[in-house]
Protein backbone atom coordinates (compact mmCIF):
# COMPACT_ATOMS: atom_id res chain seq x y z
CA UNK A 1 0.00 0.00 0.00
CA UNK A 2 3.13 2.17 0.67
CA UNK A 3 4.56 1.90 -3.45
CA UNK A 4 0.80 2.65 -4.11
CA UNK A 5 0.71 5.77 -1.85
CA UNK A 6 4.10 7.01 -3.50
CA UNK A 7 2.54 6.02 -7.23
CA UNK A 8 -0.61 7.84 -6.65
CA UNK A 9 0.97 10.89 -5.60
CA UNK A 10 3.58 10.93 -8.29
CA UNK A 11 0.05 11.25 -10.66
CA UNK A 12 -0.23 14.72 -9.67
CA UNK A 13 3.36 14.86 -11.67
CA UNK A 14 1.49 13.77 -14.72
CA UNK A 15 -0.95 15.66 -15.00
CA UNK A 16 -0.42 17.62 -15.04
CA UNK A 17 -1.71 15.80 -15.50
CA UNK A 18 1.35 21.28 -16.93
CA UNK A 19 7.59 35.86 -8.88
CA UNK A 20 10.45 36.22 -10.47
CA UNK A 21 14.02 36.09 -11.31
CA UNK A 22 16.63 37.88 -13.32
CA UNK A 23 17.75 35.02 -14.93
CA UNK A 24 14.53 33.74 -16.31
CA UNK A 25 14.01 37.04 -18.30
CA UNK A 26 11.50 37.04 -20.73
CA UNK A 27 8.71 35.18 -18.91
CA UNK A 28 7.13 35.50 -15.52
CA UNK A 29 6.46 32.42 -13.43
CA UNK A 30 2.49 33.53 -14.46
CA UNK A 31 3.47 33.49 -17.93
CA UNK A 32 4.71 29.90 -18.08
CA UNK A 33 1.45 28.71 -16.17
CA UNK A 34 -0.81 30.34 -18.61
CA UNK A 35 1.02 28.75 -21.25
CA UNK A 36 0.72 25.38 -19.90
CA UNK A 37 -3.15 26.14 -19.37
CA UNK A 38 -3.13 27.21 -22.74
CA UNK A 39 -1.43 23.57 -24.03
CA UNK A 40 -3.68 21.65 -21.68
CA UNK A 41 -6.70 23.18 -23.19
CA UNK A 42 -5.85 21.69 -26.73
CA UNK A 43 -4.91 18.25 -25.32
CA UNK A 44 -7.22 15.13 -25.77
CA UNK A 45 -4.74 12.44 -25.20
CA UNK A 46 -1.26 11.13 -24.44
CA UNK A 47 1.16 8.97 -25.08
CA UNK A 48 4.82 9.61 -23.58
CA UNK A 49 7.97 7.18 -22.54
CA UNK A 50 8.94 8.04 -19.08
CA UNK A 51 11.52 7.59 -16.60
CA UNK A 52 10.75 8.04 -12.45
CA UNK A 53 13.05 8.43 -9.40
CA UNK A 54 11.77 8.14 -5.86
CA UNK A 55 13.69 9.29 -3.08
CA UNK A 56 12.02 7.35 0.25
CA UNK A 57 13.29 9.74 2.85
CA UNK A 58 12.40 7.76 5.41
CA UNK A 59 14.38 4.73 4.01
CA UNK A 60 17.08 6.82 2.67
CA UNK A 61 16.78 5.09 -0.14
CA UNK A 62 16.17 5.66 -4.01
CA UNK A 63 13.81 3.77 -5.86
CA UNK A 64 14.03 3.55 -9.92
CA UNK A 65 10.86 3.11 -12.81
CA UNK A 66 10.21 3.22 -16.64
CA UNK A 67 7.85 2.52 -19.11
CA UNK A 68 5.23 3.93 -20.99
CA UNK A 69 2.51 6.30 -20.10
CA UNK A 70 -1.21 7.17 -21.57
CA UNK A 71 -3.33 9.52 -20.48
CA UNK A 72 -7.24 10.31 -22.27
CA UNK A 73 -9.77 13.21 -21.72
CA UNK A 74 -13.24 11.49 -21.24
CA UNK A 75 -16.42 13.09 -21.94
CA UNK A 76 -17.60 14.57 -18.85
CA UNK A 77 -13.74 15.51 -17.59
CA UNK A 78 -13.29 11.86 -16.64
CA UNK A 79 -9.56 10.71 -15.76
CA UNK A 80 -8.46 8.13 -17.91
CA UNK A 81 -4.77 7.14 -17.40
CA UNK A 82 -2.31 3.77 -18.06
CA UNK A 83 1.18 3.47 -16.48
CA UNK A 84 2.71 0.39 -18.05
CA UNK A 85 5.47 -0.29 -15.87
CA UNK A 86 8.13 -2.27 -18.05
CA UNK A 87 10.95 -1.61 -14.46
CA UNK A 88 9.65 -2.96 -12.36
CA UNK A 89 6.77 -4.90 -13.98
CA UNK A 90 3.29 -3.46 -13.10
CA UNK A 91 0.28 -1.62 -14.28
CA UNK A 92 -2.06 1.71 -12.93
CA UNK A 93 -4.84 1.85 -15.21
CA UNK A 94 -7.78 3.85 -14.85
CA UNK A 95 -11.06 4.21 -17.10
CA UNK A 96 -12.22 7.40 -14.79
CA UNK A 97 -14.33 5.52 -12.27
CA UNK A 98 -12.29 2.29 -10.78
CA UNK A 99 -8.62 2.26 -10.81
CA UNK A 100 -6.11 -1.00 -11.13
CA UNK A 101 -3.02 -1.36 -9.78
CA UNK A 102 -1.36 -4.74 -11.29
CA UNK A 103 1.82 -6.66 -9.45
CA UNK A 104 2.11 -9.69 -12.61
CA UNK A 105 5.04 -11.58 -10.24
CA UNK A 106 2.33 -10.98 -7.12
CA UNK A 107 -0.38 -12.57 -9.09
CA UNK A 108 -2.55 -9.45 -6.95
CA UNK A 109 -4.58 -6.47 -8.08
CA UNK A 110 -5.79 -3.48 -6.25
CA UNK A 111 -9.09 -2.35 -7.07
CA UNK A 112 -10.09 0.79 -6.10
CA UNK A 113 -12.60 3.29 -6.56
CA UNK A 114 -11.62 6.85 -8.57
CA UNK A 115 -13.15 9.36 -6.39
CA UNK A 116 -12.03 7.58 -3.20
CA UNK A 117 -8.53 7.39 -4.30
CA UNK A 118 -8.80 11.21 -5.16
CA UNK A 119 -10.76 12.92 -2.39
CA UNK A 120 -9.84 15.89 -0.07
CA UNK A 121 -6.59 17.02 -1.67
CA UNK A 122 -5.62 14.26 -3.73
CA UNK A 123 -8.76 15.85 -6.13
CA UNK A 124 -5.32 18.17 -7.82
CA UNK A 125 -3.92 14.69 -9.35
CA UNK A 126 -6.88 13.64 -10.92
CA UNK A 127 -7.74 17.15 -12.19
CA UNK A 128 -4.26 18.35 -13.82
CA UNK A 129 -3.83 14.84 -14.90
CA UNK A 130 -7.04 15.79 -17.49
CA UNK A 131 -6.09 19.40 -17.83
CA UNK A 132 -9.62 20.01 -16.61
CA UNK A 133 -8.15 21.90 -13.52
CA UNK A 134 -6.85 25.45 -13.50
CA UNK A 135 -3.18 25.40 -12.08
CA UNK A 136 -2.98 29.36 -11.47
CA UNK A 137 -6.13 29.19 -9.22
CA UNK A 138 -4.73 26.11 -6.97
CA UNK A 139 -0.74 26.91 -6.91
CA UNK A 140 0.92 30.01 -6.86
CA UNK A 141 3.85 29.74 -8.73
CA UNK A 142 7.79 31.32 -8.54
CA UNK A 143 10.56 30.52 -10.56
CA UNK A 144 13.30 27.33 -8.93
CA UNK A 145 16.94 27.48 -8.82
CA UNK A 146 17.04 30.79 -10.82
CA UNK A 147 14.75 30.11 -13.50
CA UNK A 148 15.93 28.23 -15.84
CA UNK A 149 17.50 24.45 -16.65
CA UNK A 150 20.93 23.95 -18.48
CA UNK A 151 18.97 24.04 -21.80
CA UNK A 152 17.46 27.07 -21.15
CA UNK A 153 14.06 25.75 -20.16
CA UNK A 154 11.90 27.31 -17.60
CA UNK A 155 12.06 25.57 -14.10
CA UNK A 156 8.73 26.79 -11.50
CA UNK A 157 7.67 25.42 -8.42
CA UNK A 158 4.02 25.18 -7.72
CA UNK A 159 2.78 25.39 -4.20
CA UNK A 160 -0.97 24.75 -3.64
CA UNK A 161 -2.62 27.67 -2.21
CA UNK A 162 -4.85 25.11 0.75
CA UNK A 163 -2.70 22.66 1.91
CA UNK A 164 -2.53 19.24 0.58
CA UNK A 165 -2.35 15.92 2.86
CA UNK A 166 -0.39 14.34 -0.05
CA UNK A 167 1.57 17.53 -2.42
CA UNK A 168 3.58 19.61 -0.46
CA UNK A 169 5.43 20.94 -3.94
CA UNK A 170 5.40 20.78 -7.88
CA UNK A 171 8.29 21.52 -9.89
CA UNK A 172 7.94 21.34 -13.27
CA UNK A 173 10.19 22.12 -16.17
CA UNK A 174 8.27 23.49 -19.30
CA UNK A 175 9.82 24.19 -22.68
CA UNK A 176 11.38 27.44 -23.00
CA UNK A 177 9.96 27.35 -26.85
CA UNK A 178 6.74 26.34 -25.88
CA UNK A 179 6.32 29.21 -23.71
CA UNK A 180 7.88 31.89 -25.77
CA UNK A 181 5.53 30.85 -28.94
CA UNK A 182 2.48 31.68 -26.22
CA UNK A 183 4.34 35.15 -25.64
CA UNK A 184 4.71 36.01 -29.05
CA UNK A 185 1.24 34.52 -30.30
CA UNK A 186 -0.65 33.73 -27.87
CA UNK A 187 -0.74 29.88 -29.34
CA UNK A 188 0.61 26.51 -27.91
CA UNK A 189 1.71 23.91 -30.59
CA UNK A 190 2.60 21.71 -27.69
CA UNK A 191 -0.52 20.39 -25.67
CA UNK A 192 1.84 18.92 -23.18
CA UNK A 193 5.19 21.32 -22.71
CA UNK A 194 6.28 19.72 -19.80
CA UNK A 195 10.06 17.82 -19.83
CA UNK A 196 10.04 16.91 -16.46
CA UNK A 197 8.00 16.94 -12.73
CA UNK A 198 9.15 16.35 -9.60
CA UNK A 199 6.54 16.18 -6.54
CA UNK A 200 7.27 16.63 -2.99
CA UNK A 201 5.04 14.99 -0.74
CA UNK A 202 4.46 16.32 3.54
CA UNK A 203 6.85 13.14 4.56
CA UNK A 204 9.58 14.69 2.61
CA UNK A 205 9.81 12.01 -0.21
CA UNK A 206 10.80 13.63 -3.64
CA UNK A 207 9.72 11.71 -7.11
CA UNK A 208 10.91 12.85 -10.50
CA UNK A 209 9.90 12.16 -13.82
CA UNK A 210 11.38 12.60 -17.11
CA UNK A 211 9.31 12.50 -20.07
CA UNK A 212 10.32 11.59 -23.34
CA UNK A 213 8.53 10.60 -27.06
CA UNK A 214 5.35 12.61 -26.22
CA UNK A 215 2.72 12.42 -28.99
CA UNK A 216 -0.02 14.00 -28.52
CA UNK A 217 -4.27 13.89 -29.84
CA UNK A 218 -3.65 10.20 -31.62
CA UNK A 219 -7.10 9.05 -31.14
CA UNK A 220 -6.34 6.85 -28.23
CA UNK A 221 -9.35 4.49 -28.08
CA UNK A 222 -11.17 4.10 -24.60
CA UNK A 223 -10.71 0.49 -24.37
CA UNK A 224 -6.87 0.99 -23.65
CA UNK A 225 -8.27 2.30 -20.26
CA UNK A 226 -9.74 -1.11 -19.11
CA UNK A 227 -8.60 -4.07 -17.21
CA UNK A 228 -9.75 -7.88 -17.31
CA UNK A 229 -8.43 -9.31 -14.29
CA UNK A 230 -6.05 -12.53 -15.73
CA UNK A 231 -7.16 -15.93 -14.42
CA UNK A 232 -5.61 -16.70 -11.05
CA UNK A 233 -4.98 -13.31 -9.95
CA UNK A 234 -5.86 -12.23 -6.40
CA UNK A 235 -8.61 -9.45 -6.30
CA UNK A 236 -7.88 -7.19 -3.28
CA UNK A 237 -10.08 -4.30 -3.33
CA UNK A 238 -8.89 -1.13 -1.20
CA UNK A 239 -11.46 2.26 0.22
Amino acid sequence: MQRLFRLLVLLTAIIVLAASSAAAAGATPNDVVAALEKGYGALSDLHADFSQRTAIASLNREERGAGELFIKKAAGGAAMFRFNYSKPRQQIISNGKTVWYYLPENKQVMVSDVAALFEGGNAMALNYLTGMGQLSADFTAEFAEGGRDKKGNYVIDLVPRKKSPVLAKLRLTVSARAVEEFLAAGTVREPFPVISSVVYDQLGNRTRIDYGKVRVNLGIGSDRFNFKVPAGVEVIKTK
